[in-house]
């Protein structure tokens, strides 16, 4: 699904979507649920997107349908693997992810990727810019790329209209706090993980 000339969401990870920037480096956005992986190879084969020429996943946040292809991906593209420093002990499994999560993570066992490099202001990733917007997890964060604003967890659209993410926050109030924080950012898509991309102007 294409979203602008160099922004396209991966149809094969409907239902928790990640995104493939084609800018000044190609970058996968998130990595979908485990059982997605043959499709979405399939899908950038099809967008005739080489493997190799993917150089960077950057995830938004530790949930196991964001992570559930990290380790398949980085290792068939050698790219280079980024979360924030407060997920990734979820992310390696040195800790167990709270409440519901941690069910989900002994019923679905994702294989963990094998390095993973947190994000640092003083490093660059292509032409992309990390937000930190905690609440959903400790170290959620949105990235932005030109005028699109990759939202993770921060906000979905499943009811026709972008609303605080519903569901299994770590921390609500936080979550808020980062919403309002976004409105003071320029962009005009919002693209999350749930739902469909939509303008900005329907943001919560």
């Amino acid at each position: 699904m294409k979203i602008t000339d160099n922004v396209y969401a991966l149809e094969s990870t409907k239902g928790s979507y990640a995104y493939i920037i084609l800018g000044m480096e190609t970058i996968l956005v998130d990595t979908g649920q485990m059982w997605q992986g043959k499709e979405i190879l399939k899908e950038l084969a099809a967008m005739n997107i080489k493997l190799h020429d993917i150089k960077h996943i950057v995830l938004t946040h530790h949930d196991l349908d964001h992570v559930g292809n990290a380790y398949m991906l980085q290792k068939v593209t050698n790219a280079k693997l980024w979360a924030a420093k407060e997920d990734i002990p979820y992310i390696k499994g040195y800790k167990n992810r709270p409440g519901i999560k941690r069910i989900f993570s002994f019923l679905f066992r994702v294989r963990k990727p094998e390095s993973v490099c947190a994000y640092n202001k003083d490093i660059r990733i292509g032409d992309i810019e990390i937000i930190a917007t905690p609440g959903h997890t400790p170290g959620h964060v949105c990235i932005l790329y030109k005028d699109v604003l990759f939202a993770g967890d921060l906000v979905d659209s499943r009811k026709g209209e972008l609303r605080p993410y519903p569901n299994m926050n770590w921390n609500k109030d936080e979550l808020m706090k980062s919403i309002k924080s976004i409105s003071n950012i320029s962009f005009k898509w919002v693209c999350p993980a749930h739902g469909i991309p939509v303008k900005r102007e329907l943001l919560y």
